[in-house]
């Protein structure tokens, strides 16, 4: 079971945040992944991330040792963590995250309150939402856009998940 959110928080410190989420994950014996939502192209995005990466961890085609990173490199697209982890991350200061939480047997709305009170985040959908800036900064260029009708523009994102896997 999972559940994807969009909040909006400030990060004083990524380092710290990230180690703080790893504990969070760690205690309550769940899979957490944080991305820059404005690379998100919509809750599909990142389930068709979540999908391919969990597929691909019981394939044991996975080129990552943990589902958190292997949900990365779908997400961004990439096949290489040095290019998704800049790529995806979120930034210091006032961010827009997406955030995608994983459990086999745990109420994740309940896990949710926890995470945006331990965390001070303001939960946000809208941050989800993409747009043409999110498919420039996610590398797309103006050709690539002029293929689809903005109807479709979540359809270029979905692709370059997919090619993850043609990619590795």
């Amino acid at each position: 079971m999972y559940k994807i959110i969009g909040a909006k928080g400030n990060i004083r410190n990524i380092d710290d945040f990230l180690d703080e989420i790893r504990e969070f994950s760690r205690k309550n014996n769940i899979v957490i992944q944080v991305f820059n939502a404005d690379l998100i192209y919509g809750k599909k995005h990142l389930i068709s991330a979540f999908e391919h990466a969990e597929r691909a961890m019981k394939q044991k085609t996975n080129t990552t040792n943990s589902l958190e990173m292997e949900i990365l490199l779908y997400a961004a697209g990439e096949r290489q963590l040095k290019l998704a982890i800049p790529k995806m991350g979120f930034k210091k200061g006032k961010s827009n995250l997406a955030i995608i939480i994983f459990s086999k047997d745990k109420n994740l709305d309940k896990i949710v309150d926890k995470i945006t009170e331990e965390f001070n985040l303001e939960l946000n959908d809208k941050v989800l939402e993409g747009d043409e800036n999110t498919l420039k900064k996610f590398g797309l260029n103006k050709k690539e856009m002029d293929t689809v009708t903005k109807a479709k523009y979540q359809d270029l994102i979905l692709e370059k998940v997919a090619l993850v896997d043609i990619i590795k």
